[in-house]
C-alpha cells in the first residue's frame, strides 16, 4: 500500500469585528457597489486588540484537531503559512505549538503569501512520505489589515483577516494527498508587494499592487498548474469533486473556472464573506465547505492559489 498525507481533520478562526463594504465606505472614497462589481467582496474580518496571527492560527488548530479526534501531544510538525507573523522571529510556528501545549515537535514558518498554505502543505505531504513526521498541523494564518494602507482604496477593501489549519497523518491506502505543483516567479516582484522589510526599512511596510496586471497572470497561472496537477495525478477535470480557490476575486475564479471548463456549482467562494485573507483563504474555505457538508469523505479535491513574488501552486487530494 502506498503512504499517504491524509487531511483527517480541518479547522478556522476569524476575528470577532465583521466590517461591510458600506462600513469601508465610511472611512474610504468607495462604495459596496464599486467593491462588489470589481471583486464580489461584501464583507470581510478585522483583527482587533489581543487577536494576532498566532492566536488565530491556535484556535483554528483546536477545532482541526478536535475535528480529527487527535490529541495535540501527537502532532511532530507544525507548519505556519503567513505574510504577516507576530514577531520578525521567532516563527509564529513556535507561538501555536506553545500554545496548544507541545513540548517538542518541528514548528517552522512558510512565507510565499496567498500560495503559503500551497507550499506548507506540499513540504508536509514530502516530510510525512519520507518518514521525518506522521502527523502534522498545516496553517494559513493572517492579520494583512495590519499590513494595508487604509487611504488606498484599491487594496484596502480586497483583504481580511483570519485562519485555517488542517491536520495531516500518515496513512496507507488511496485517500490523501496524490500529487502537488509548485512554482514562483520573482520577475514580478514589482506587481505585488510589500514596500517595507528590516533588512530595507526597517518597517513592517504596506500593500501595493497593480490590480490588473496581478489579474492577467492569476487567470493563465492558476488553469495551468491545475492542468499540471491534474496531469500528474493522472486525472481529468470530470473527475473532481470540488476546487477550493485562493479566494481573492470572485471575477479570477469565474475566469479560471471558465479556463477549465469547470461548472461554477464545483467551486467553492467564500470570497464575498471573507475577502482575500492571503495564506488563510484556501483551509479557511476548505473548513467552511466540509462544515456545512458539500465536502464530504472519499471526494476528490483540487486546492490551489497565487500570490505575490509570484508564487503559485495546487494540490490534489482524496479526503
Amino acid at each position: 500500500m502506498t503512504l499517504r498525507a491524509r487531511i483527517v481533520g480541518t479547522g478556522s478562526a476569524l476575528p470577532k469585528t465583521r466590517v461591510s463594504n458600506e462600513d469601508l465606505a465610511q472611512r474610504v472614497d468607495t462604495s459596496d457597489e464599486w467593491i462588489v462589481a470589481r471583486t464580489g467582496i461584501r464583507f470581510r474580518h478585522i483583527a482587533q486588540d489581543g487577536e494576532t496571527t498566532s492566536t488565530l492560527a491556535t484556535d483554528a488548530c483546536q477545532k482541526a484537531l478536535k475535528a480529527a479526534n487527535v490529541e495535540a501531544g501527537e502532532v511532530d510538525l507544525i507548519i505556519l503559512a503567513t505574510a504577516t507573523p507576530d514577531q520578525t522571529f521567532p516563527a509564529s510556528a513556535t507561538k501555536v505549538q506553545a500554545a496548544l501545549g507541545i513540548d517538542d515537535c518541528i514548528a517552522f514558518d512558510v512565507a510565499a503569501v496567498c500560495s503559503g498554505f500551497l507550499y506548507a502543505l506540499s513540504v508536509a505531504d514530502s516530510m510525512i512520505r519520507a518518514g521525518a513526521a506522521r502527523t502534522a498541523l498545516v496553517i494559513g494564518s493572517e492579520t494583512f489589515s495590519r499590513i494595508l494602507d487604509w487611504e488606498d482604496r484599491t487594496t484596502c477593501v480586497l483583504f481580511g483577516d483570519g485562519a485555517g489549519a488542517v491536520v495531516l497523518r500518515a496513512e496507507e491506502g488511496e485517500s490523501g494527498i496524490l500529487a502537488t505543483a509548485l512554482h514562483a516567479d520573482g520577475r514580478h516582484n514589482g506587481l505585488l508587494y510589500v514596500d517595507g522589510g528590516p533588512s530595507t526599512t526597517g518597517t513592517g511596510g504596506k500593500v501595493r499592487m497593480k490590480g490588473p496586471e496581478v489579474f492577467s497572470h492569476a487567470a493563465t497561472n492558476l488553469a495551468s498548474v491545475m492542468k499540471e496537477v491534474l496531469d500528474k495525478a493522472s486525472l481529468v477535470t470530470d473527475d473532481i469533486d470540488w476546487v477550493v480557490p485562493h479566494q481573492a476575486n470572485a471575477r479570477i475564479l469565474d475566469a479560471t473556472a471558465r479556463k477549465l471548463g469547470l461548472p461554477a456549482e464545483k467551486v467553492i467562494m467564500t470570497v464575498d464573506q471573507h475577502a482575500n485573507t492571503s495564506a488563510a483563504s484556501v483551509p479557511l474555505a476548505l473548513d467552511l465547505a466540509v462544515r456545512d457538508g458539500r465536502i464530504k469523505s472519499g471526494d476528490l479535491v483540487v486546492l490551489e492559489a497565487m500570490g505575490g513574488g509570484f508564487t503559485w501552486g495546487a494540490c490534489v487530494a482524496r479526503l
